[in-house]
């Protein structure tokens, strides 16, 4: 599933959907410390509840084929959509040098561009999603959203209510990462995904010459050496290690006072197994957190057959993403 989403669904996903893509409007927002972070926006008439979105670890908003399939979906449903390039990607990093940091910064962000995007005319009612690292990153937002201070900050009344919904989401890099190295498919995942990040890297440099080191930008060659060659250092960490304890979600997943949503495959080739029965630890003790964990699915990989789409009377295969708006609405059922 997690190759077939990669390679196929990735270049057919239109195909797969009758809802059209919405008319977006581009907007930079800006994010905590005034970062431009570019974004589409669109507003259904009658508009129920905002929805503000982001993708993984590489990419942009013109290639998530996830991410546009959930935004065509919301808002033919009555759903506001906020779909952003979170920091160092696509045309944000093209406003911007900044670099990620893995929540610290992007949970702030989303709360950011959410008060912005009510300014804009979307209903105050939110809800934060993402998924595989984006999925870490609204989790961030959650707990963002959570802390008065960051409120004030973005402008965000207090009143607004926030929900989330994370699939496949990054909870603990340090153990994923090193399980990822020593498995023979693990190894071909991360050298494709570090593949992308030195694109990132690369484009990041050509668009802000002095923002990094040009020698570091060619040295990594991992994930790992990504974030210590170019990001601990900016951010104050003295390790890899400690800014991967400092950012991974399971810290703080079980204090979510939030309603959020979390799917999790069992058999996801990216992350650590041990992770399967901790989550499933976590669901029991966490009132917030509905857990849709299953045994298939690989990494974002929840694509049904016609026979799994008849049993769930879905229109069509995006099995995560109708689960994410039937819970929506019933989180905010009026």
């Amino acid at each position: 599933m997690t190759l077939h989403v990669a390679f196929v669904a990735s270049r057919r996903w239109p195909d797969t959907l009758i809802d059209p893509e919405p008319n977006y409007c581009s907007h930079v927002f800006q994010g905590v410390g005034k970062v431009p972070l570019s974004a589409w926006f669109a507003i259904p008439p009658g508009a129920k509840t905002t929805l503000v979105a982001t993708y993984g670890i590489t990419g942009c908003l013109d290639d998530q084929a996830s991410l546009r399939a959930l935004g065509r979906k919301a808002y033919a449903q009555g759903y506001a959509v906020v779909l952003f390039d979170w920091r160092a990607h696509g045309q944000s990093a093209m406003l911007s040098p900044t670099l990620l940091s893995d929540g610290i910064n992007e949970g702030p962000d989303f709360v950011y561009i959410a008060a912005q995007a009510i300014a804009l005319g979307c209903p105050p009612r939110l809800c934060f999603s993402g998924y595989s690292l984006g999925g870490q990153l609204a989790l961030w937002g959650l707990k963002a959203a959570e802390d008065p201070g960051v409120r004030e900050g973005a402008g965000l009344d207090v009143d607004v209510p926030v929900t989330g919904v994370v699939v496949c989401p990054n909870l603990d890099a340090w153990r994923s990462l090193n399980y990822l190295m020593e498995h023979p498919w693990g190894q071909y995942l991360e050298k494709a995904i570090t593949g992308g990040l030195k694109r990132l890297a690369r484009e990041l440099l050509e668009a802000h010459p002095d923002s990094l080191d040009p020698a570091a930008v060619e040295r990594f060659d991992s994930i790992l050496a990504f974030d210590r060659e170019l990001v601990i250092a900016t951010l104050g960490f003295d390790s890899v290690e400690d800014y991967y304890a400092a950012t991974s979600p399971l810290s703080f997943m079980a204090g979510l006072q939030s309603p959020h949503l979390v799917f999790y495959a069992e058999d996801d080739p990216l992350f650590h197994p041990a992770l399967v029965d901790e989550l499933r630890q976590l669901g029991e003790v966490s009132p917030q957190m509905t857990l849709l964990l299953t045994r298939y699915g690989g990494h974002v990989g929840y694509l049904s057959d016609r026979a799994t789409q008849q049993q769930y009377s879905d229109p069509d295969a995006w099995w995560a993403w109708n689960r994410t708006l039937e819970w929506l609405d019933k989180q905010y059922a009026v």
